[in-house]
């Protein structure tokens, strides 16, 4: 197969990207409670070399999930602890916020959010692409990169990445969250192949950099 792709359909890859964060942050602000809104970045495509410099080491939290059906791969989002502890605490009002680590309700807490948050994005791919995308458990890792990535299998076999900078902002919470998408590459250039340019995607997507639910 081909992966040529009609230059008419790249602007495809940020719809998806926007329309995921937005239904991040609609998510969010229904399933949770959070009054959440995120200002999204465009996306960017790298090459696994890259994205290995680009996520460093330091100590992270992060969230998984293997995609299931086409485009396959892996979605990671990666935030940074204390600003996840925050958002777990926007969940748990009266939580001590003391210590490091995360204790077993911000654990509990972080764990929800990232079951919203993967499937929101995920949704939010599967509606522009007019697809259905399954995918497995979302996985919670606290620690070094490193850690995160060997949790996740290990680096995928594939030569691109996309990558989202966001920040989500809640009334208690604004958390810097990094977007790893991981995708099967022929896969994902057959689902985009098939889609009709006379078709609205636009429809779908949202054209604002800042993405608000109130």
């Amino acid at each position: 197969m081909s992966l040529e792709v009609d230059v008419r359909k790249l602007e495809i890859f940020n719809r998806v990207s926007k329309e995921g964060s937005r239904r991040v942050a609609e998510s969010l602000s229904q399933m949770s409670g959070l009054d959440a809104e995120i200002e999204v970045a465009k996306i960017n495509v790298l090459h696994m070399d890259d994205v290995k410099t680009h996520l460093g080491d330091d100590e992270a939290v992060g969230i998984h999930v293997e995609l299931t059906e086409s485009p396959y791969g892996y979605v990671l989002f990666l935030l940074d602890p204390a600003d996840s502890k925050r958002l777990a605490q926007s969940m748990i009002p009266g939580e001590s916020k003391s210590g490091s680590g995360f204790s077993d309700m911000e654990r509990s807490a972080m764990q929800e959010i990232g079951n919203i948050m993967t499937s929101g994005y995920i949704d939010g791919w599967a509606n522009v692409l007019d697809t259905t995308i399954n995918m497995g458990t979302p996985n919670f890792t606290y620690g070094p990169s490193h850690r995160i990535i060997e949790k996740m299998g290990g680096w995928p076999d594939e030569e691109i990445v996309f990558v989202l900078d966001s920040e989500i902002t809640t009334g208690d919470a604004n958390v810097d969250l990094t977007v790893y998408t991981f995708p099967k590459v022929r896969s994902l250039v057959e689902l985009v192949q098939n889609i009709d340019l006379e078709t609205d995607v636009q429809a779908d997507s949202v054209a604002d950099e800042s993405i608000t639910n109130n």
